[in-house]
């Protein structure tokens, strides 16, 4: 007997190993790819041409002042040095000192890592609160090819509004709220009022995206055998939809969502560039045209190691909700 209760902690055990070693390998994968982004904004950046000092400390600055900056930066060493000094003490969270300001780069990047955020992550739930809801009633309008009218606006809108650059529909969102209505602040971060244009200019074509793909799962959803059975039942149309076919359409709905959740992160960098947003966007395009190398290569790493996370998380996620999950497939492989 006592055998026998005790014969599944093998199996267990093994499928334990399994899963770990999984997630070992993805977050050493992970780790690969920020190495290569390190790697690659380090050179790119080094390569462009002219010298940061003497454009950080002026053009009549005498050359003897400059090497002295340059000794003093250490960039007077050898390239690869640089590098391997940067790698040693990338983990340690040093990232170098602006050319311009003198400040500590991670000093820096933690002051404006929050408004970045802040942007993101409500560009992102206001992506979920619309495209969830308007999937399901337009697939709930729409089922069994009804209402063909309604099908082609939405479509149609929605193909317009996700081909919109999100810098472009900003600047109309400036024009007509902004500056002829006079509604909201045309710039900088002073309150909800002050998040409503970046938000909407970051959101509107993600939300135009993921409502188009909420609306073909539900549907795809609702010719499930299940779903006939539900209705057989003379369950309420709210109960299929809602316990019945959403559920079983979340798993693609959040695939591309933590999908747009990176594109959002990226997509930050022109949005706050149009809204004089104190965050990491206006801060690289500033820093890129000071070439204040010190501070792009510090926001590329951020960026980068932001958008690795955010594809780690996702992963999590639907080998949660979902067992045939990428990260659910390679842990019982």
């Amino acid at each position: 007997m006592a055998t026998t209760d005790l014969a599944p902690a093998g199996p267990l055990r093994w499928s334990r190993n399994r899963r770990l070693t999984a997630v070992a390998r993805r977050v050493a994968g992970l780790i690969g790819s920020l190495w290569l982004v390190v790697t690659a904004g380090f050179f790119m950046i080094h390569l462009v041409p002219g010298d940061p000092v003497r454009q950080a400390l002026g053009r009549d600055v005498p050359q003897t002042l400059i090497d002295a900056r340059r000794h003093e930066l250490g960039l007077d060493r050898p390239l690869v040095t640089q590098y391997l000094d940067y790698l040693v003490d990338l983990p340690r969270g040093h990232m170098g000192t602006s050319l311009y300001t003198g400040q500590s780069v991670g000093e820096a990047i933690r002051a404006q890592l929050g408004a970045s955020l802040q942007l993101a992550l409500w560009a992102f739930l206001s992506v979920l609160v619309c495209a969830i809801p308007l999937g399901v009633l337009f697939a709930a309008l729409t089922r069994g090819g009804r209402k063909r009218g309604v099908e082609l606006g939405f479509t149609s809108a929605g193909i317009v509004i996700a081909a919109v650059p999100s810098f472009i529909l900003a600047q109309v969102l400036i024009y007509f709220f902004a500056v002829r209505l006079d509604w909201l602040p045309i710039a900088g971060q002073s309150g909800i009022s002050s998040y409503v244009l970046p938000v909407i200019s970051l959101a509107a074509a993600p939300a135009a995206v993921l409502t188009r793909i909420v609306r073909v799962e539900i549907l795809a959803v609702l010719d499930k055998d299940y779903i006939r059975t539900a209705r057989s039942k003379r369950l309420s149309s709210p109960r299929i939809y809602l316990r019945e076919a959403l559920p079983n359409a979340l798993t693609a709905t959040l695939t591309v969502a933590g999908l747009m959740l990176t594109g959002l992160v990226a997509g930050t960098v022109l949005v706050e560039n149009v809204f004089a947003w104190p965050g990491l966007g206006t801060s690289m395009v500033t820093s890129i045209r000071q070439k204040d190398f010190p501070m792009v290569q510090g926001i590329l790493v951020v960026y980068g190691l932001g958008v690795i996370v955010v594809n780690l998380l996702v992963d999590f996620v639907l080998a949660a909700i979902d067992p045939r999950s990428t990260l659910s497939r390679r842990t019982h492989a």
